[in-house]
């Protein structure tokens, strides 16, 4: 089948890769020249794990390619997913005006029946909007063409979307058009192979699945955050918690871990928009999430205050080795990641940091551009070297077991902060270093 896909960044790309890998002759539409001038060479502007081997295999097959073009990308198929950017706008709302954008740009140029896919995440009632919006294009063109508005939410973890997008938990497909639905079936036909993974329901209910799962995710991440505090005052081990409670069937494993809070492009903007829309649509305040929500913010300050009690609040002439910059590991996405609250909270105490991170360095100095105050390490234990302490934020796997004996003999104080309790506190005092983790 052959589908366009508005928008190159991370579910737009990693979606369109994939419909390629299975057979789909797929067209990726960005207006960005050098975004598509990367792709076209066989890179990727982004990290996720596997992406760039199924990218360059599939250019080479014909079956995936890219375009700046908008009449190609709108004549190429009758398919057309829109997978842009929706950023939070000031008030916490998602900011739909790259979703209508693309809407009209089909719109204004489509000649034949078409199908709109909001993969996009988007709040409650956005499928009505663009249906709107392609009307009026239509209508100024004075062409009665039919179309189909279907919200196909996405359920991508960022360093494992390509496991996420081929074996699918579930294919959520929302819309009343038979036909449509019908078409989506087959276009997904190939990952639905072992059993039914298709779940049809309205257009509402498709955009509230797609918050109210990260809603749910989290929800149990700042349940578990605060746990943690209380676990550490009251001298019980969260891990243990962690283990009695998961075992609980109706409770599970899955994001139970307590740390410094979580981050990226979808909890905290996802979050923000569902409280927003509950509030302003439906007249209701959402008591957990607005919890939710304080809880994570508190809980990327823990790691500034556990070091403030250790070495006063006055942080000047101290240096921290901080190992973990993304939001999580396999990835190099930086936003709203706790190791940014927390390197500026160092600074604004006076300290200097020398941070390691095995792929989101490039992207920490583009955020933090060339403050002084920040050096970059090529490897966490030359980052360790002459440091006051070291801080661990993400729980990247080679940070799991490192050699404790080379950390001490670098570090200035043998102290570690650790963000994501990787160790058990008997064996690191045992090496001689002092450990605050969390929830222990």
């Amino acid at each position: 089948m052959k589908v366009t896909i508005v928008g190159t960044g991370y579910v737009g790309l990693v979606s369109g890769a994939c419909l390629a890998e299975v057979g789909h002759h797929v067209l990726c539409l960005d207006l960005d020249p050098e975004k598509i001038r990367i792709l076209e060479n066989g890179d990727i502007p982004i990290h996720e794990p596997g992406l760039i081997d199924i990218v360059r295999r599939n250019i080479a097959a014909g079956r995936l390619c890219f375009t700046t073009d908008i009449d190609r990308a709108v004549a190429h198929a009758r398919i057309q997913f829109i997978a842009v950017g929706t950023p939070p706008d000031e008030d916490g709302s998602a900011d739909l005006q790259y979703v209508l954008a693309a809407a009209r740009n089909i719109g204004s140029r489509m000649t034949e029946d078409k199908i709109f896919v909001d993969k996009s995440t988007v709040p409650i009632g956005t499928a009505n909007k663009v249906s709107v919006v392609i009307a009026e294009e239509l209508q100024k063109r004075d062409i009665g063409l039919k179309y189909s508005v279907i919200s196909n939410p996405e359920f991508l973890k960022e360093g494992a979307a390509i496991e996420d997008f081929m074996r699918p938990d579930r294919i959520v497909i929302g819309g009343d058009d038979t036909h449509a639905i019908q078409q989506l079936r087959e276009l997904y036909a190939p990952f639905n192979r072992n059993h039914d993974r298709i779940i049809v329901m309205d257009v509402k209910s498709a955009e509230l699945t797609k918050y109210a799962a990260n809603a749910m995710l989290a929800t149990r991440i700042s349940f578990m955050n605060e746990l943690a505090n209380v676990a550490e005052k009251l001298g019980a081990d969260i891990e243990m918690v962690r283990l009695g409670i998961g075992s609980d069937t109706r409770i599970g494993y899955h994001f139970l871990y307590s740390g410094c809070g979580y981050g990226g492009s979808c909890f905290p903007k996802d979050v923000k928009a569902l409280i927003k829309t509950a509030n302003d649509d439906a007249g209701i305040t959402l008591k957990v999430l607005n919890a939710v929500e304080a809880a994570n913010d508190a809980q990327k300050e823990v790691l500034t205050n556990k070091i403030k009690a250790r070495f006063g609040t006055d942080l000047i002439g101290k240096n921290f080795a901080v190992w973990g910059l993304a939001f999580k590991p396999n990835t190099d996405d930086m936003r709203d990641a706790p190791s940014r609250k927390l390197i500026l909270d160092l600074l604004d105490a006076g300290a200097t940091v020398t941070a390691y991170d095995p792929v989101a360095m490039p992207e920490a100095q583009r955020i933090f551009g060339n403050d002084p105050r920040i050096s970059y390490a090529d490897n966490p234990f030359t980052a360790c070297k002459d440091a006051d302490a070291l801080v661990i934020v993400t729980e990247w796997k080679e940070f799991r077991n490192p050699d404790f004996a080379i950390i001490k003999t670098k570090l200035k104080t043998p102290l570690i902060f650790d963000g994501r309790s990787l160790y058990e506190s008997a064996a690191l005092s045992a090496h001689g270093l002092e450990y605050f983790p969390i929830g222990r």
